[in-house]
């Protein structure tokens, strides 16, 4: 297995919209970044956990846990010209963005935010706290993840 963690704005999905999809199920969608797109279309593995984290709000941080239930499989929006994350240089025989789905799994009791985060040493070589580390998905290890449970 392994972990992750998936950065969302939550005035545009947040934690709260996750646990309320029909089966706490939605695609993470509109990915538009290579290294990101690699991860989700060649690394991540239905049963994976990832954190869902809150980016681009006040208090940014760990608001939840979420697994990956279907792996990567072309992001269909890329193709439609109405949607939002429409690519015109994307096709569909040959797809250029990928997508995953995911499940809520829980809302931690407290938010975990970057700035507590960045005060723990042990966590000095987390992707989330590198300079200028802007990724939307970033793999985390398996110490991390544990120690960052930990701090729920």
């Amino acid at each position: 297995m392994a972990y992750w963690l998936m950065k969302s704005e939550p005035d545009v999905f947040g934690i709260d919209d996750l646990k309320a999809m029909p089966n706490k199920t939605d695609k993470w969608e509109g990915v538009r970044n290579y290294q990101v797109r690699n991860m989700m279309r060649d690394a991540m593995r239905t049963g994976d956990l990832a954190f869902f984290y809150h980016s681009n709000c006040k208090e940014p941080g760990i608001v939840g846990i979420m697994k990956i239930t279907r792996e990567g499989y072309p992001d269909y929006s890329a193709f439609d010209p109405e949607a939002k994350y429409y690519d015109p240089k994307s096709d569909p025989d040959h797809p250029r963005w990928f997508m995953v789905d995911v499940r809520f799994v829980k809302k931690l009791k407290r938010v975990i935010t970057l700035s507590e985060l960045k005060t723990h040493t042990c966590l000095e070589e987390l992707p989330l706290l590198r300079r200028g580390n802007r990724l939307s998905v970033i793999p985390i290890s398996e110490a991390h993840w544990k120690y960052i449970l930990a701090l729920e």
